[in-house]
């Protein structure tokens, strides 16, 4: 993709509806989700439809993206009225990017035809191992079989771009085994990849077990593995177009690259975000609240703030230089490059300019990157919102 084409995705309209039910939760998830709550679905479902009508009419929507939570947990029926819904309310375009999260031990070709048929085009696997061991250190509750037996059922299915998610650095994962882990997944042929470093949140069952004594992750290893992916991946024909994704020519994810051009999006959902008229807001994370709100008619909105001036520089900065891309220059760049961290930073390769794009070329430093951005005094005509 060229940089001009990721780019004009910043005028692209997309959508995420947030599903929070899973049959367990694993121990590493800070999400907003929920175990064992099934019978609250269909209450939950008329929610997002109510919410959904509550917005006002946009644009036909180019992309639309179903996580979570898991959403292949719910009848795909159910998803197809959510659909339906913001089909009715905005349009949807003939060639939108319709995307689904699946779990592989709850996905087959039954479930996979019937929501090819209701519009699904695209599918997200949550594989994160091929490796036995380190999927039960992650609670996951599939083994390597399901996941080949999911691929098949998505391409048997009419999914025309398959996607397998991955998590790498999990303790005790060796590094054959993060290697056969990505070898496995260059076999199946898939169309995308995400890669993820294992991340230890605070509050969830992996953070209290690390506070009492058990290993984290290493940095270094992670640092590692993040190489030996993008090695083995791009030796594969997958490009590395995200700081974690990698995909071959023509099935990067639409949805998150709208987000990373700094393009609108609608969020639906418990916890779901949206950025719409500069206005980025967010929806009560827990499902009772959501509830509540929704069924007494109201905005279910924990809060919201505008971005404009220096701070929509900065947001475009904070999404864009994800992108193996970079971002075009603006004042946000002319200050880091300006700056006595930006040159430290250039100096070590760590970010490269030309004469249109600023590009963060150690990936795994980006952070870096963006610190330094926030460091940086806003110009005066930003400050005021009048550039």
């Amino acid at each position: 993709m060229r940089p001009d084409q990721a780019d004009a995705l910043a005028t692209a309209s997309a959508a995420y509806v947030h599903i929070p039910f899973c049959s367990a939760v694993c121990p590493y998830c800070d999400f907003a989700v929920v175990a064992g709550n099934d019978h609250l679905v269909r209450r939950y479902v008329d929610a997002v439809i109510s919410e959904v009508a509550m917005t006002e009419p946009w644009q036909p929507l180019e992309s639309v993206y179903f996580g979570g939570g898991t959403p292949s947990h719910v009848d795909p029926a159910w998803l197809g009225e959510i659909l339906e819904a913001l089909a009715r309310r905005h349009g949807i375009a003939s060639d939108a990017e319709v995307t689904l999260e699946a779990n592989p031990e709850d996905f087959d070709l039954a479930k996979a035809t019937e929501l090819t048929a209701l519009g699904f085009n695209r599918i997200s696997l949550g594989a994160q191992s091929f490796d036995e061991s380190v999927l039960a250190l992650l609670g996951r509750r599939h083994g390597p079989a399901h996941i080949t037996r999911a691929v098949s059922a998505a391409r048997d299915g009419g999914f025309g771009s398959v996607s397998i998610d991955l998590i790498y650095g999990t303790p005790g994962e060796s590094d054959n085994s993060w290697l056969a882990t990505l070898h496995e997944t260059v076999a199946l042929s898939t169309d995308h990849v995400s890669c993820y470093a294992l991340t230890v949140e605070r509050g969830t069952p992996l953070g209290r077990a690390v506070n009492r004594g058990a290993p984290a992750p290493d940095p270094d290893v992670q640092a590692d593995r993040f190489g030996a992916a993008d090695e083995v991946l791009r030796g594969a024909g997958l490009h590395r177009y995200e700081v974690s994704n990698w995909a071959r020519p023509g099935h990067e994810c639409r949805y998150n690259l709208t987000v990373w051009a700094q393009g609108e999006y609608l969020g639906h959902g418990n916890g779901a975000h949206g950025f719409r008229d500069g206005l980025r807001y967010r929806n009560h994370r827990r499902l009772e609240a959501y509830l509540e709100h929704v069924e007494a008619g109201r905005w279910p909105r924990a809060g919201e703030e505008t971005i404009e001036g220096w701070d929509a520089e900065l947001d475009r900065l904070f999404v864009g230089l994800r992108r193996s891309l970079g971002v075009a220059h603006g004042p946000g760049t002319t200050a880091i490059l300006e700056s006595v961290e930006g040159g430290r930073l250039a100096a070590a390769g760590v970010i490269t300019a030309d004469s249109e794009r600023l590009v963060v070329t150690r990936p795994l430093l980006t952070d870096a990157v963006l610190r330094c951005a926030l460091s940086q005094p806003a110009p005066i005509v930003m400050a005021d919102g009048d550039a």
